[in-house]
């Protein structure tokens, strides 16, 4: 089937309302709990709800925020904070490379490009991913704006929510509540029928808790590294395969 007989979504509007519909509903949910959860955490550390919305807004991924809140409430210097915010968030770039091309058009001013992909998470890249296909590419730009602001709009509004709430959740729950969003993640990348992200996920799945096990400082960036590398090159031997 080529790629015209699979559009659905060829006008501004129709486009607009795919993505409220996608957005408003698992997505933000589990952005306004694992925030909410984040929030907490973050008014237990010493954080203004200023500092907490800026984290949120600014490095937008929760494996980077809680790498800030963690250090930052243990005293550690700026650079070494920037330093695992970055590391912990590593995923970004190789995201932005595949995904940005996607929503490329010539009518549009790439000079957006750098403020757009700010507004990035695993929820637009995951949901763009199993939509585009069905989406002319004019409009793409669209989808994932309106798609992400709602996102972070969630989580913003999670943030505030357990930042004042942190009276009445203990730090158990609180961490319970920010889980939610790697297991939604794993449904999302699991949903999008890409075989490199599911490839990636039967391989990391194992490998995160044994590189843990090994190393807690270093497994996550471990699994990343080493799981994410023969994921790439199993997904290229089976697409030779398959040629």
């Amino acid at each position: 089937m080529s790629l015209t007989n699979k559009l659905q979504y060829t006008d501004a509007s129709s486009v607009t309302r795919l993505a409220l519909r996608d957005a408003l509903g698992f997505p933000v949910i589990m952005l306004i709990a694992s925030m909410t959860g984040f929030g907490s955490l973050a008014r237990e550390s010493g954080f203004t709800l200023g500092m907490a919305l800026s984290s949120t807004a600014g490095i937008w991924g929760l494996p980077g925020q809680l790498a800030m809140t963690e250090m930052h409430a243990a005293g550690v210097s700026a650079v070494f904070v920037i330093l695992a915010a970055s590391l912990a968030n590593a995923r970004f770039m190789p995201m932005s490379v595949s995904f940005l091309p996607l929503i490329r058009h010539p009518d549009h001013n790439d000079r957006w490009s750098y403020l757009l992909v700010q507004l990035l998470s695993i929820n637009s890249w995951a949901a763009g991913i199993r939509r585009f296909p069905t989406i002319e590419v004019i409009h793409r730009r669209r989808y994932y704006v309106v798609f992400a602001v709602v996102c972070i709009t969630g989580g913003l509004t999670g943030t505030v929510i357990g930042y004042f709430g942190v009276s009445a959740m203990p730090r158990p729950a609180a961490l319970g509540l920010i889980f939610l969003n790697p297991l939604f993640f794993t449904v999302l990348l699991a949903g999008s029928q890409s075989k490199a992200a599911i490839i990636a996920l039967i391989i990391g799945i194992p490998l995160g808790p044994l590189f843990y096990l090994l190393s807690p400082e270093w497994g996550l960036l471990a699994t990343g590294l080493i799981g994410g590398s023969l994921a790439f090159w199993l997904h290229q031997r089976y697409d030779k395969s398959d040629v």
